[in-house]
C-alpha cells in the first residue's frame, strides 16, 4: 500500500471518528449541560462566588431623575375646571446603594442584608437648581389632614379649615424642588405635632430617605436551588404582608430587582418585590435587545399588572377595603403609607384608563419615555440595563367643611414621577463579553468537532477521487493500440519479434527498435 493510500484511509478514519463523536456530543448536549451546571454553582450569593462582591457593592452607576408637574391654573381647578400641568425636570441624583450588615444564615443558604440608599445631586444631568427652582403643586399635608378628618364631625372639620385659612395654608403650595423632595417645616404639621408628638412636623417626598434603607431583607443564596438565587425569603421579618385583601396580593414574590437566576428563558414571568409600592409585580418578555455589544432579553410589566379587577380579577386583592377599586393603570398605596390618599401609576398614566389622562391637561404618555423595563443577559441573569419609572399621585375630592374643595371635580392629581436608571459600566461589559465568548465556544465545541469532521470528509472525498483518476490515467497510458487488423503472424519476418494480439506492452527501448 502506497503512502498516498495510507493518508487517504487515515483521513477517512479520523473523519468518521470526529463525526461520530461530534454528533453524539451534540445530541447528548454534554458541554451545554456542563456549562449550565457550572453556572448554577458559581452564580450564588456566597462569599466564594464571583458575583457576590458585585451584589454587595453594585458597580453600575444608578441615577434618579425627578420630574415635577407644575400646576399652571390652580384657581381654575378650584372653580371646577380642568387642571393644567407642565412637566419640569429632570433633577438628577446619583444613587449609592451598598449592602450592609451582610450575614449568612442557615449554613449559607440564606443571607441577611440592609440596603441603605444615599443621593448626591448631579448638576450636569439636571435641568436646573433644586434649591432655587420653584414648583406649584398640591399641598399634600393639607390633603392628609383633610383625609384624616373625613371621619370626624362636620363642626371639627370646619374649625380646622378656618384655622388653616387663617395661617395662610391653601390646597396648592409653592415650594422649591429641594424642599418638596427633602423636606420643610410645615405649619399645619407643626400644629399637629404640638398635640401629637409622634407626628413629624417636617414633610418631603424623600424626607428621611437619604441614607436610610427600605427594610431588612433575607435572601436565598441559590445554594440549594439556582432558581431561588436572590429571591426574598423575608422582609422586615415577614414572609407575607397584611395590607391587602387577599392572600395572593399579600405575597412577597421574587427578588428585589438587583439579581435574577441564570439561564432565563423568554416564556417565564419574573417577579420583583417593590417595597415602595408595597407589593410584588411581575415582568414578561418583550423583545431581544443589545446593550454595549451584549445580547439581552427585555422584560417589562404587562398591562395586566395594574389592570382593573373588572378585566383582571386577580387584582381584586389590591382593593382596600374589599370592593373599593380604582380603574386600570393606578394603585392606591395609602393602605401601607399613613396620611394622604396616595396613588401610584406609570408616568403620565401610561397604560392607564384614558379617563385619568383626560382629567388633566398636559399629559402625554408614551412607551419610549414612560415604560418600566429590565434588560437581562439570559445566560447569567445579570441586569445589563434597568429603567424603573413610577409616578406619585394624590386623590383630590370634595370634603364637607373645607370650602376650598367645594367646586373641585374628583381627580387623581399627578405630583411627580421618578426615572431610576442603571446601565452596566464599560469595564463590567467587557468582562461580560469575554465570559459569554468563552461560554459560547465551550458550549459549541461539539459543533466545531462536527465541522472539522465535515471538512475532513470533503478532503477525503477529493483525495479519493483524485487517486481513482490517477489510477485510470495510468492504466490508459500503459497500453497502446497498434493494429485493428487480423493476426498476420505468418507474414512476420524472421528477424522481428512477433506481435500477439491487438495490444502489446512495450518498453521505451522496444519502441525505439520498432
Amino acid at each position: 500500500m502506497t503512502r498516498r493510500s495510507c493518508a487517504i484511509y487515515a483521513t477517512g478514519i479520523v473523519c468518521a471518528h470526529l463525526l461520530i463523536v461530534g454528533i453524539a456530543l451534540v445530541v447528548a448536549q454534554v458541554f451545554q449541560t456542563m456549562i449550565h451546571s457550572r453556572l448554577k454553582k458559581e452564580i450564588t450569593l456566597t462569599e466564594k462566588s464571583q458575583v457576590f462582591e458585585s451584589w454587595k457593592n453594585p458597580p453600575p452607576p444608578v441615577y434618579m431623575e425627578y420630574y415635577f408637574f407644575n400646576v399652571t391654573n390652580p384657581e381654575e381647578f378650584l372653580a371646577g375646571g380642568k387642571a393644567s400641568v407642565k412637566q419640569i425636570g429632570p433633577y438628577t441624583y446619583r444613587e449609592y446603594r451598598p449592602r450592609e450588615n451582610v450575614t449568612f444564615l442557615e449554613n449559607g443558604t440564606k443571607v441577611f442584608a440592609v440596603n441603605p440608599k444615599s443621593f448626591v445631586f448631579v448638576p450636569e444631568k439636571s435641568a436646573g437648581n433644586p434649591e432655587v427652582d420653584l414648583i406649584r403643586t398640591v399641598n399634600i399635608p393639607f390633603v392628609a389632614v383633610m383625609n384624616e378628618l373625613n371621619s370626624y364631625s362636620f363642626f371639627l372639620r370646619t374649625v380646622v379649615s378656618m384655622y388653616m385659612k387663617g395661617i395662610g395654608v391653601e390646597l396648592f403650595m409653592t415650594r422649591t424642588v429641594h424642599e418638596i423632595l427633602w423636606g420643610f417645616k410645615d405649619p399645619v404639621l407643626t400644629k399637629v405635632h404640638s398635640m401629637k408628638p409622634e407626628v413629624d412636623e417636617y414633610f418631603g417626598l424623600m424626607y428621611k430617605k437619604n441614607g436610610t434603607h427600605e427594610g431588612e431583607f433575607v435572601f436565598h443564596t441559590g445554594e440549594e436551588n439556582y432558581l431561588d438565587y436572590g429571591k426574598i425569603d423575608t422582609w422586615n421579618g415577614l414572609r407575607k404582608m397584611s395590607w391587602w385583601s387577599s392572600n395572593q396580593s399579600n405575597m412577597i414574590n421574587g427578588t428585589d430587582g438587583a439579581v435574577f437566576h441564570p439561564l432565563i428563558n423568554r416564556n417565564e414571568l419574573l417577579y420583583i418585590f417593590a417595597a415602595d409600592l408595597c407589593r410584588s409585580i411581575h415582568l414578561a418578555y418583550v423583545e431581544d435587545v443589545e446593550v454595549k455589544g451584549i445580547q439581552a432579553y427585555r422584560f417589562a410589566p404587562p398591562s395586566d399588572v395594574l389592570m382593573s379587577p373588572k378585566d383582571n380579577p386577580t387584582n381584586e386583592g389590591f382593593c382596600v377595603p374589599a370592593g373599593d377599586c380604582l380603574g386600570t393603570g393606578v394603585l392606591k398605596v395609602s393602605v401601607c403609607r399613613e396620611g394622604a390618599p396616595i396613588v401610584v401609576s406609570f408616568p403620565h398614566f401610561y397604560q392607564a384608563d384614558p379617563m385619568y389622562i383626560n382629567a388633566v391637561d398636559g399629559l402625554s404618555p408614551n412607551k419610549e419615555e414612560h415604560e418600566t423595563y429590565l434588560d437581562l443577559q439570559p445566560t447569567t441573569g445579570v441586569p445589563i440595563r434597568a429603567c424603573k419609572r413610577a409616578q406619585l399621585n394624590i386623590i383630590l375630592k370634595r370634603v364637607q367643611g373645607f370650602p376650598a374643595t367645594k367646586f373641585i371635580n374628583e381627580t387623581i392629581f399627578p405630583i411627580m414621577f421618578v426615572n431610576e436608571t442603571a446601565t452596566i459600566d464599560d469595564n463590567s461589559a467587557a468582562q461580560m463579553r469575554t465570559l459569554l465568548l468563552i461560554v459560547t465556544l465551550v458550549s459549541n465545541f461539539p459543533v466545531l468537532i462536527v465541522g472539522m469532521g465535515i471538512i475532513l470528509l470533503l478532503v477525503f472525498v477529493v483525495l479519493f477521487c483524485r487517486n481513482r483518476q490517477k489510477k485510470t490515467a495510468k492504466d490508459d497510458t500503459a497500453y497502446t493500440q497498434v493494429s485493428d487488423k487480423p493476426d498476420e503472424s505468418s507474414e512476420t519476418p524472421a528477424n522481428q519479434p512477433a506481435r500477439n494480439g491487438s495490444y502489446i506492452a512495450m518498453s521505451p527501448v522496444e519502441a525505439q527498435k520498432l
